[in-house]
């Protein structure tokens, strides 16, 4: 039967591999068991796994629900990809632990935060933000993004500067941003209408519309999409082939294709964080964020 992005078949070795494979999930019941394996490195909020030519970096939050992004989270992804670049791996893979990718900052934090001094706290909310973006932005090895469910906010803002995104079926993807009264971050309001066009990134930017997988895929924010029952099967086998290929080729490829755009980016990005900590500072960006949990939940 065909697959969701159009293939007729899987990959040609993964009906072979899927037994081998079958036990590597990124599942919420292994949470466990992945922290306590002996090559993770120590950290609270993410698990990194150190396999053979590439280094797996997962979302696993035990401070936020739905792997919601606070300064200390965005600190040690700061600190995985630092480490990850002076390594001996080839590449890098982010996925998650749980039925969600990544539901973007955290409101709740936020709010509980910016409470208690909001130019202090803005100031240092947002520069936390400028350095997670500015870790992706300066990752010189190729970045794989496997995403098991909903990617929301700074969750899918980010997916734009990593290099291959591969999608679970059941994986959807929403910016909120005005809903929340918050400004586009992640360099969205660059990237955005570079890669779905400006009507569609108006409407993700402005509207908080909701993108389907498919939808991504066929815009470009994604490069395929895979049936969820597989879906890290595929995973694991792709970039297992990539890692097997030519250090040197893989990041002089990427330095290739985004060198030219580094600037961009960084500037792009110091004027995001500049509105977010400027809205942040201000009573009715405090009331607003308030206000939209209070009505409506976050349900990313």
């Amino acid at each position: 039967s065909p697959l969701p992005n159009g293939d007729t078949h899987l990959h040609s070795s993964t009906k072979r591999k899927l037994a081998e494979d079958k036990g590597y999930v990124f599942d919420k019941r292994l949470r466990y068991n992945v922290r306590q394996n002996e090559t993770n490195y120590r950290f609270r909020d993410i698990v990194v796994r150190k396999e053979e030519g590439f280094t797996h970096v997962l979302l696993s939050s035990q401070t936020s629900d739905n792997n919601a992004l606070t300064p200390e989270i965005m600190k040690e992804m700061c600190r995985a990809l630092g480490n990850a670049a002076i390594d001996d791996s080839k590449l890098l893979l982010l996925s998650a632990v749980g039925s969600i990718f990544c539901s973007g900052l955290d409101p709740s934090y936020l709010i509980g935060r910016l409470s208690t001094d909001r130019r202090k706290e803005s100031s240092r909310i947002a520069d936390a933000v400028r350095d997670f973006v500015k870790a992706f932005i300066h990752f010189k090895k190729p970045i794989v993004v496997a995403i098991n469910g909903p990617a929301l906010g700074l969750g899918a803002s980010i997916l734009p500067l990593c290099d291959i995104v591969w999608a679970s079926e059941r994986a959807w993807f929403q910016t909120p941003c005005a809903a929340l009264r918050l400004t586009p971050s992640g360099c969205s309001s660059y990237t955005f209408p570079q890669i779905l066009g400006v009507a569609l990134a108006n409407e993700m930017l402005f509207c908080g519309r909701k993108l389907t997988a498919q939808e991504a895929c066929s815009r470009g924010l994604v490069s395929q999409v895979f049936w969820p029952t597989t879906f890290n099967q595929e995973v694991m086998l792709r970039v297992k082939e990539m890692a097997a290929c030519s250090a040197v080729v893989l990041e002089e490829s990427k330095c290739m294709v985004r060198s030219f755009l580094k600037s961009i980016l960084e500037e792009v990005n110091e004027k995001e964080c500049q509105m977010l900590k400027q809205l942040w500072c201000s009573t009715k960006g405090l009331e607003a964020l308030f206000n939209y949990l209070q009505n409506k939940g976050y349900d990313g």
